[in-house]
């Protein structure tokens, strides 16, 4: 989201203040302006009874305020210093995200902000905060299940309040188009509904809390490289049924307090001043009641960005001037901004306060953390996240009476990776690997002390565990072609400003695997990665498994899943491709050396994002969308399927065919028979079931008719004309164990917001 710190190698002029905001900096801190006397307290604040609706006490709030007390609602603060141009606003919560000063005269209460949607991160400094982290937002999204995304977040967001903080910079639900993307790992995945629905649980389990969340990045901010500059081109009714249908589904599922607005332009302008983005699509077509921030460093402009519909300046400091400070003041004194306008922009920050319990329930730092709990949080979410993706001659689970298990790479001798840049969750008890670089932005590289070497010698206590670091292949051949099954940990850091230069595993990796797997038939490859990777080792190895960033307590995750505590039952959000000439850009656009560089993507795939492009191009990928094996087997019977009260509802039969309690995860796809998409097919919902050997249940999914229409963005309608279209229920979107119905569909028309129309 932001940089710590001046970093030349990646600090832009979007970034970088001009030299007179230094000194202008004194003027500008709160409670320093220069303003008439402020009012006495009011005896009477009706805006505080909460038997009144959020926008009234609203309303009545923003009517008794002075201009200057609207003003300091807008401009919003870092919470740490910013290299030398700027020093910490002294109210904001040490090493924080940032700092909104409240109206005390109202009873209004400042706002603290934190990063991230992993856990309360923190930023640089000399002693930071130390927190659970979530596995990856990719874990999370493989569990296919709201319910653990949820979880997950209410367990962050109870530890932001115990910090002192009121609003999370969570909800990333950017769609993975390019594999690539440094920060794939803090989001969802390429599929809208999946997506949309994983973050918007975890949203609302955020906001369970009491607290501001957000709903971020919008939009196309899908990849880092010339992220500040870029131009993202895409047609408008295809960005409708793919980018924003995800956000406009995780935000109808929570209700987020905030959207943050992204650094790229979007057709032309900025998204922070993109009033097609915040004025039509968020506030008129999705009534969003809440305000829109923007991100650090993402404002250009005073009357542009304030009148297009952003209501409030994030991170100031980030940005070429405090562009909602004197400079709004003034412009909404000459009539340029009218005034009508601060006032909306109060009173969206105000009312969500107020529906959010942010007003009533006042935080405070130092409140007690259930650490052991809410590690039992992280390792459950990434239990279920865990996508095994092959096991051939079922090598896996491991046997407890192995004699000998080479553990070899990753450094797992002392803990998991995690991703860099805004979203790092510092762990409890340090770090587990210093002195790793980078150590500055997006650093430092960060690993938590939870070992899979320990935990595996754990669940096998009677067998010798050798580890060797896998620095030298054939140091590393020679230890596993001794023992009975290697255990090979290979690892891919990323972060925010730091998109993978390929698909391939960095450091020779694959020439790692490669020769252990040479050396030993047994080979398991666990991967700790923040997104897809090739791996031209496959067809040597039994074994494979996608433990992505698996969080505070990974090590044990990931040692219960390898010896079968835990029965895998993730499945890909995302699909694997084969290479990168599969992808719709094989290079990707832009020069990370040349952060100032101006340049365009063309989206030209528009909504056939992810599995849909393969579909629609023929390509076979590595692992597809959905995939994910279990240590039992499934069948699949009785689909159905049928439109009732204007909602098609599909039904059908899960089975437990194997000897082990397990879960799966089928997944119904929807294929245009009479007329045409995007692609070849959608995904239309799916169910997690968990079944004893033997036992079947029957699964019904609503599918959401957005997923069924085509949106006209002259009409700015969803259509869905009459006529056939095929269910599909399978394992994967590459139609694993498919079977399939076709039904007659009657014309819909929907409004924007997926509300029925008279025809």
């Amino acid at each position: 989201m932001r940089l710590r710190h001046l970093n030349p190698a990646v600090a832009t002029a979007r970034t970088v203040l001009v030299t007179a905001l230094a000194a202008a900096l004194p003027l500008l801190a709160p409670g320093a302006h220069a303003a008439p006397a402020v009012p006495p307290e009011p005896a009477v604040k009706p805006w505080l009874d909460r038997a009144l609706g959020a926008d009234e006490r609203a309303r009545l709030a923003v009517k008794a305020m002075t201009q200057q007390e609207k003003l300091r609602w807008v401009l919003a603060y870092f919470g740490n210093d910013f290299g030398t141009k700027s020093k910490k606003i002294a109210e904001a919560l040490p090493q924080s995200a940032g700092y909104i000063p409240g109206t005390p005269r109202l009873g209004l209460p400042a706002l603290f902000e934190t990063d991230a949607g992993l856990g309360v991160a923190s930023q640089s400094g000399p002693k930071v905060r130390e927190r659970t982290a979530l596995p990856s937002g990719l874990a999370t999204a493989s569990t296919w299940d709201p319910k653990v995304a949820y979880a997950g977040g209410a367990m962050i967001g109870r530890e932001a309040r115990a910090s002192g903080f009121n609003v999370m910079l969570a909800g990333g639900v950017n769609l993975q188009r390019d594999p690539r993307n440094g920060r794939n790992f803090e989001y969802a995945g390429e599929d809208p509904l999946l997506a949309g629905s994983m973050v918007g649980q975890a949203i609302k389990g955020i906001e369970s809390n009491n607290i501001i969340s957000t709903l971020k990045h919008f939009v196309l901010n899908d990849q880092e490289t010339g992220r500040n500059e870029l131009d993202a081109r895409i047609d408008k009714a295809a960005l409708r049924m793919s980018d924003l249908l995800a956000m406009e589904l995780a935000l109808e599922q929570s209700d987020a307090g905030s959207v943050m607005c992204a650094y790229n332009r979007l057709n032309g302008p900025y998204t922070c001043e993109s009033s097609y983005l915040l004025n039509d699509v968020l506030k008129r077509d999705w009534g969003f009641r809440g305000f829109v921030m923007s991100d650090w460093g993402a404002t250009h402009s005073t009357v542009a960005a304030a009148n297009n519909g952003l209501d409030q300046q994030s991170g100031h400091e980030f940005d070429k001037s405090p562009y909602f400070g004197g400079a709004l003041e003034e412009a909404i004194k000459t009539g340029a901004v009218p005034q009508a306008r601060l006032d909306d922009m109060v009173h969206r920050i105000v009312r969500t306060m107020f529906a959010k319990g942010v007003a009533e329930h006042p935080v405070k730092e130092g409140g007690a953390i259930d650490f052991a709990a809410h590690g039992v949080v992280s390792r459950q979410t990434a239990e279920e996240g865990m996508v095994l993706l092959k096991n051939e001659g079922r090598i896996l689970p491991l046997a407890k009476d192995l004699r000998t298990i080479a553990v070899i790479g990753g450094r797992a001798d002392a803990g998991v990776l995690s991703g860099g840049g805004s979203s790092q969750v510092y762990p409890v008890g340090g770090l587990a690997v210093k002195g790793l670089k980078p150590d500055t932005w997006p650093g430092p590289v960060v690993y938590y002390p939870s070992s899979p070497l320990r935990a595996i010698r754990a669940q096998a206590p009677n067998a010798r565990v050798v580890y060797d670091d896998g620095t030298d292949p054939e140091r590393a051949a020679r230890v596993a072609s001794g023992a009975d099954v290697a255990v090979v940990f290979a690892t891919q850091w990323i972060g925010e400003a730091n998109d993978a230069e390929t698909l391939a595993l960095p450091d020779r990796q694959d020439d790692l695997i490669a020769r252990v797997a040479g050396a030993n038939a047994r080979t398991v490859v666990v991967l700790e990665t923040g997104g897809p990777v090739t791996m031209p080792w496959l067809a040597r190895v039994p074994a494979v498994l996608e433990a992505w960033y698996p969080g505070t307590s990974g090590g044990e995750a990931i040692a219960n899943v390898l010896f079968g505590a835990v029965n895998p039952s993730g499945h890909l959000p995302a699909t694997f491709p084969a290479s990168e000439q599969q992808l719709p850009r094989p290079k990707l656009d832009g020069d990370p050396k040349n952060p100032d560089l101006q340049f365009a993507v063309d989206y030209f795939e528009g909504a056939a994002v992810g599995y849909k492009w393969f579909d629609l191009k023929g390509h076979k990928p590595l692992f597809p969308f959905g995939h994910g094996l279990s240590y039992t087997t499934f069948a699949y019977s009785g689909l159905s399927g049928r439109v009732l009260d204007g909602r098609l509802q599909v039904r059908f039969k899960v089975t437990n065919t194997g000897n082990l309690a397990g879960k799966d995860v089928p997944q119904v796809y929807v294929s245009p028979l009479s007329t045409k998409w995007e692609a070849p097919k959608r995904l239309a919902g799916w169910g997690k079931v968990a079944l004893q050997p033997g036992e079947t249940k029957e699964v019904a999914v609503t599918v959401e008719p957005r997923v069924l229409a085509m949106f006209d963005e002259k009409s700015r309608t969803w259509r869905t004309p009459k006529g056939r279209v095929k269910l599909i229920l399978a394992e994967d979107a590459a139609g694993t164990g498919a079977s399939s119905v076709t039904i007659e569909l009657p014309a819909s028309r929907l409004d924007a917001r997926g509300r029925k129309l008279a025809r």
